[in-house]
């Protein structure tokens, strides 16, 4: 019997790539329209995910991703915050 626990993939908005939930960070819309970086996965709102990787943040910002999956304008900062996260890993 397998005890292991099962791990929570998401998939990456920017690749389509299904991977490990420890391995994306998500970023969050609140209802007011906020967008924010969820760390703790936790937040409410509607959230979307990308990989932890540099060149998949910058092809999201670049195709405008996120505002279309998160339905709203993303602030430069986020993208920034975004970049210094990963680099932070």
């Amino acid at each position: 019997m397998n005890t292991r626990k099962k791990i929570p993939l998401r998939k990456c908005v920017a690749t389509g790539e299904m991977k490990p939930k420890k391995e994306m960070i998500r970023i969050v819309r609140s209802k007011q329209g906020d967008v924010s970086i969820d760390l703790t996965g936790k937040k409410s709102g509607r959230g979307a995910y990308l990989s932890k990787d540099k060149e998949v943040i910058l092809l999201a910002k670049k195709k405008n991703i996120l505002a279309n999956q998160l339905g709203a304008k993303i602030p430069e900062t986020v993208y920034e915050d975004l970049l210094q996260a990963v680099e932070e890993e």
